[in-house]
């Protein structure tokens, strides 16, 4: 079984368990079912629509789990789909969590490396005065712990490019420094993917007028909102941040790259000197002046060293050497 857990809560209070059955489910006044199920096969689901009437389309997407961040209305129905996420390693992992909302009942379909609702659920459970208010308020815990799960991921992506950019100022990025900075940019790229739908979906339970959602839901949501905002800001600085680090790693090799070309630049002048002297008293003819002359080699010495000696010192001078 699939199930992770199916109970009923009466004014805020979890009552009993709720089997899954194929006949129709009718909640009291005050009650609602959350049933909470782990990639569930097509016979479970098939109950699910025989108990609440949930829409057939709504299953089909709940059953392949490869949907994206979106809000389906089905006459007095919700169907809410959301994407969580963490870090394994340098990539981002995804899951999907897929929410039916009606007057009785929630029901949350997860896919995918996502957290387990136990902990959420035992929170809520611990809080019966919102758990009174109905399946909204548990929608509303559900997305906002997805959307909580996003901060953290973003703040270590961010550590781990600012620990990049403070290498690039002691020495060149390798090859699998240079490669892992791409890697980390693409997840960034598709985290972006997901962040503007989850932005409108949790915008639209702010805003709209949708069925199951109580007005005084909606700055539960708007605060959830809030956070999607300023996740976004976050990855949008984190953006900025990568590209600085592709192009001050790129300034600072041309950089280097320049001070070796006048280092050889200048060994090679200063050694042009002797190669030019020695090249001309090496050409092989009979009648060339100072040939005879006693001292003539360490006069041709000594003007080569004191000619490299003045350009080594004008290079150095400069700043090339």
């Amino acid at each position: 079984m699939t199930v992770v857990a199916s109970y009923l809560y009466r004014d805020g209070t979890r009552a009993e368990e709720v089997p899954l059955v194929a006949k129709p489910f009718d909640a009291g006044q005050n009650e609602f079912a959350w049933i909470g199920l782990s990639s569930p096969t097509e016979r479970e689901l098939e109950a699910l629509k025989a108990m609440f009437g949930l829409h057939p389309l709504a299953i089909e997407d709940a059953l392949a789990g490869k949907q994206v961040p979106k809000i389906d209305i089905y006459g007095d129905q919700l169907f809410v789909v959301v994407k969580t996420a963490h870090l394994e390693g340098d990539r981002i992992a995804y899951g999907e969590i897929c929410v039916f909302v009606g007057k009785g009942h929630l029901v949350s379909v997860r896919h995918g490396p996502s957290r387990s609702h136990r902990s959420l659920r035992e929170h809520l459970e611990r809080s019966p005065q919102l758990l009174a208010h109905g399946p909204d308020y548990v929608l509303h815990g559900i997305v906002d712990s997805v959307v909580d799960g996003y901060l953290p991921m973003v703040e270590t992506i961010e550590d781990r490019v600012l620990e990049l950019e403070k290498h690039i100022l002691s020495s060149f990025l390798d090859p699998e420094q240079i490669r892992r900075i791409f890697r980390m940019r693409r997840q960034v790229l598709k985290f972006q993917r997901v962040l503007g739908p989850m932005g409108e979906v949790v915008g639209k339970l702010t805003h709209l007028d949708l069925p199951c959602v109580n007005v005084n839901a909606r700055p539960f949501f708007g605060d959830v909102h809030d956070h999607v905002r300023r996740v976004e800001s976050l990855v949008g600085g984190l953006r900025e941040i990568m590209t600085s680090v592709f192009e001050a790693s790129s300034l600072l090799e041309q950089q280097r790259q320049g001070a070796i070309t006048r280092q050889l630049a200048s060994w090679a002048a200063i050694l042009a000197v002797p190669t030019a002297i020695a090249g001309i008293y090496g050409m092989n003819f009979r009648n060339m002046p100072e040939l005879k002359a006693e001292y003539g080699y360490y006069v041709v010495l000594g003007v080569i060293a004191l000619m490299c000696a003045v350009l080594y010192r004008r290079f150095r001078k400069s700043g090339w050497l």
